[in-house]
């Protein structure tokens, strides 16, 4: 029996990355999985299938999540695919940097689109399944640069911190329910992203990280496996920065 046996988890943004290494963790412990992405294409059946070895139920839903009436719509098939909704990670997200003073508006609406209202959407239609089952974890993928902010990614950081504190918020309004609701911060975490900066900003980064290493997507699955179980029953409204001590 896996930590998550019998539970469904619901994660956004999952086809890849940080999202994809949550859904296989969770599957490893025997949550059956649903996952979202802007669309499923080969990659995602892909991972929808490296999901389902796992001997585990997984199926992926093109969907925008900045979008309030499809989010609406994929929660609702999701909970007549699977029966129940028991964990829900807000994980999709994007950057878009640039400097306050050359920033454009688009650039400011699109990041707090996908990275903080999409996590408003799932919760809004996540919570009254949960509500009803009085139970549910709900789990926010934050940033340090959440906590600590970072010149260059205003938007960013803003939407990351937001999504700490609508967590702190949420654990306030329906922790009487059985629902618990927190936040991770990741730090510098080996992605596509990280992968593609020069090697001296790598170094720069590395060197600023006390136990001297890049995180791997596992160290933020196991923060999240935490979180979804019930080793966590008591705790809510909290924000665990995953960083290898890089903010401490």
């Amino acid at each position: 029996m896996g930590l998550l046996s019998g539970k469904t988890a619901l994660i956004t943004g999952a086809a890849r990355g940080i999202g994809k290494a949550i859904a296989l963790k969770f599957a490893e412990e025997g949550a059956n999985i649903a996952f979202t992405d802007l669309v499923i294409d080969e990659n995602g059946k892909a991972t929808e299938a490296e999901i389902a070895a796992k001997g585990v139920k997984a199926k992926g839903y093109a969907s925008n999540a900045a979008d309030f009436n499809q989010t609406a719509e994929v929660v609702n098939q999701v909970k007549e695919d699977f029966g129940s909704i028991d964990i829900l990670v807000n994980n999709a997200g994007i950057t878009k940097d640039g400097l306050m003073m050359r920033m454009t508006e688009a650039q400011w609406d699109a990041v707090i689109a996908v990275n903080l209202k999409s996590a408003f959407n799932f919760i809004h239609a996540c919570t009254p399944i949960m509500m009803r089952q009085k139970s549910g974890s709900i789990i926010n993928m934050a940033s340090v640069v959440g906590v600590h902010g970072n010149a260059g990614q205003c938007n960013y950081a803003a939407s990351k911190a937001g999504l700490i504190a609508l967590a702190k918020s949420i654990g306030q309004e329906i922790g009487s329910r059985g629902i618990r609701a927190n936040a991770i911060a990741p730090g510098f975490i080996e992605t596509a992203m990280t992968q593609a900066l020069p090697d001296n900003i790598r170094k720069e980064w590395i060197q600023k990280i006390p136990l001297r290493r890049a995180g791997q997507v596992e160290d933020i699955a196991n923060v999240a496996t935490f979180l979804a179980s019930d080793l966590s029953s008591y705790v809510t409204g909290q924000v665990i920065q995953v960083d290898g001590g890089m903010n401490m």
